[in-house]
């Protein structure tokens, strides 16, 4: 096979082992509801349930990636795989709350993936397609949308307990076409004279800490909410959970999907004009979708007056479509960001970046439902998330914006 059709192939067969990690690292975002009712949870543990899994997804990304740079990702990645395969069998057999967020720690590390494939899927193509090349592999989160149509049909048909073991076979299946279809090629190691403390080093850059603030909300919010919507819509619109899921999955789906749109984006006008417009276009919808369910009576001439103010879930669906779609092209050009900067240590950056937005993921659930229990609206969680993008809009206008002229025919592109 050729080098072109091998790099093809790499891409092909992460994408799809990307997905199906991502379809089980999301696995509490539904089976979580009818365990919620049997456990008798609160909303705060329900947001510790469903971000356990990503706890450990993102805290052994920096090392999945540093091993990625050296010892190449196909290894790396069909390793990982295996190494899931029996936690989440296991989950079927659980039955208290503590075993939930136990095995849930190792059901977690599929979340690690995306550090092994972005590099390994980036160093198959020249600089120039890098970030369409990412973009492809990042629409592997579209396994969360994946989640939202399989689980809830089992769900209903079989028990939840038939959710975990059907993803334990899809997750063995995948490590052999994993394996069977996938390439290595030496010449993408980093040398083995770069050692782990050294890599390391790159925290100490203000750049990369930046490229992790952004990230924490277009992956980490993309997470947190794929976790937390299914329950919304049941909660705040009364619905069952397979339409539910469905309508949470117009989120999940342009979440993952178009990341690669973002990545072709960001290769043509540059990292830094995609991410600039993506934060301002999250900034509305969160800001829309913050203002909770309000009745507002005003004393007029004839007698006060009601008006209702609030979103209906028609138009809360298209506002999170939006954002969904404002969030894929944010996760692809801050990867863009990554390959133009530090094309040499791709894996290693790529690393912490995802550590960081995988932490948000963790976070912010727990936070959603801390936020619910003690103002009793489920709009706060939104209210969270406009804060943090404000964050990211003052970061990026200080140390990028300001610097020349963003639009117009003196406009540079700048990455």
């Amino acid at each position: 096979m050729t080098k072109k059709g091998q790099a093809l192939s790499v891409l092909f067969v992460s994408t799809l082992a990307f997905t199906v990690c991502f379809m089980v690292w999301m696995m509490f975002g539904v089976i979580g509801i009818p365990i919620k009712k049997a456990l008798g949870l609160n909303a705060t543990e329900f947001g510790l349930l469903t971000a356990t899994p990503v706890l450990t997804g993102s805290l052994i990304r920096v090392p999945l990636g540093i091993w990625t740079d050296k010892y190449g990702g196909r290894i790396v990645m069909a390793t990982l795989m295996a190494l899931t395969i029996p936690a989440i069998w296991m989950m079927s057999y659980a039955t208290a709350y503590w075993h939930f967020l136990v095995i849930g720690l190792f059901v977690g590390l599929a979340g690690g993936s995306f550090s092994v494939g972005t590099p390994y899927v980036a160093r198959w193509f020249p600089r120039h397609q890098q970030g369409f090349a990412m973009g492809i592999y990042g629409a592997g989160n579209s396994g969360a949308a994946v989640n939202k149509f399989l689980a809830p049909a089992l769900v209903v048909a079989f028990g939840w307990t038939m959710v975990p073991m059907v993803y334990a076979g899809v997750m063995t299946a995948m490590v052999i076409i994993f394996w069977l279809f996938s390439h290595s090629d030496p010449d993408h190691h980093v040398a083995h004279r770069i050692r782990f403390i050294d890599q390391l080093k790159a925290l100490k850059d203000p750049r990369v800490l930046k490229y992790c603030q952004f990230y924490s909300i277009v992956f980490g919010g993309y997470v947190a909410l794929s976790l937390w919507m299914v329950q919304y819509y049941v909660g705040e619109f009364g619905l069952d959970i397979r339409t539910a899921a469905l309508l949470a999955a117009c989120f999940s789906l342009p979440g993952g999907v178009l990341r690669a749109v973002g990545g072709w984006m960001s290769d043509k006008w540059g990292a830094h004009s995609v991410t600039w417009w993506v934060m301002w276009v999250s900034w509305i919808c969160l800001f829309l979708l913050s203002y909770p369910q309000t009745d507002l009576t005003i004393a007029t001439t004839s007698g006060p007056v009601t008006f209702h103010i609030g979103l209906n879930v028609y138009l809360f669906t298209i506002l999170m479509f939006i954002l969904g779609i404002a969030f894929a092209f944010g996760k692809a050009s801050v990867f863009k960001y990554i390959s133009d900067d530090y094309p040499a240590n791709i894996g290693t950056i790529s690393g912490i970046v995802g550590l960081a937005g995988g932490l948000g993921g963790f976070v912010l659930p727990i936070m959603f439902g801390g936020l619910m229990d003690l103002t009793g609206m489920r709009s706060s969680a939104f209210m969270l998330m406009y804060g943090v993008v404000w964050v990211s809009l003052i970061w990026m206008y200080w140390t990028e914006v300001r610097r020349g002229e963003l639009m117009g025919h003196h406009a540079k592109p700048q990455n």
